[in-house]
């Protein structure tokens, strides 16, 4: 069974401790319920979580959905938000961990990649070189976040032309944004190989499309 490599970044510099990143938790186990309760996915989807804050680390390389369980997200008093980092380790485990396609055998769908964050990258340089990179990876489909009212989409519009923003950062508005996340990954793993371009659901009330 060819795999659906998900990647999960995340922001978890000091503005996302307390409230909003317990949402993010509560937004997570949605996702990962909602998943598991697809025969589709549960069969190919894996999924890797990256946080970025001061420090960048892969909290959960590769994992398949069904044995996958949810490590400790933790956030700093306060920080920077080291996007551009946290881009150039996805590049690295993308190369490491996605099988790619050889004349024996069928490598992997090309991956999907979601972004989150409330703020805007601290290290703009190194964000605006990595770009060019991440985009050599050829994934399925980049889909960014700007959480909350601090959040600058700016910057995500570099990346991807799909990003969106949310008003509040509570556990009701992630838990749908996670909601809608499961139902595009599920949507990925049928579409990808059928179609050159991912096709996503309407994002829920809470999830505005910026332009």
């Amino acid at each position: 069974m060819r795999r659906l490599p998900v990647y999960l970044l995340l922001d978890t510099s000091g503005s996302m401790r307390g409230e909003p990143i317990e949402s993010v938790k509560v937004g997570l186990e949605t996702m990962i319920a909602s998943l598991r309760q697809d025969p589709f996915a549960l069969e190919s989807v894996w999924i890797s979580i990256i946080t970025f804050d001061r420090e960048v680390k892969q909290i959960m390389p590769l994992t398949e959905l069904e044995n996958m369980q949810l490590p400790e997200i933790q956030t700093p008093e306060s920080g920077p938000t080291h996007l551009g980092a946290a881009l150039e380790m996805l590049c690295q485990k993308v190369d490491a961990e996605v099988k790619l396609s050889t004349p024996e055998q069928k490598g992997d769908w090309m991956p999907l990649l979601f972004i989150m964050t409330d703020g805007k990258p601290s290290d703009l340089q190194k964000y605006n070189e990595v770009i060019p990179e991440v985009k050599k990876r050829h994934f399925a489909s980049i889909i960014a976040c700007a959480a909350g009212t601090k959040s600058d989409p700016k910057p995500l519009g570099l990346i991807t032309q799909q990003v969106y923003s949310l008003d509040t950062t509570d556990s009701a508005t992630f838990r749908q944004f996670f909601k809608w996340v499961s139902a595009s990954v599920s949507v990925g793993n049928r579409s990808i190989g059928a179609a050159d371009e991912l096709l996503l659901p309407p994002p829920p009330p809470e999830v505005h499309t910026v332009i």
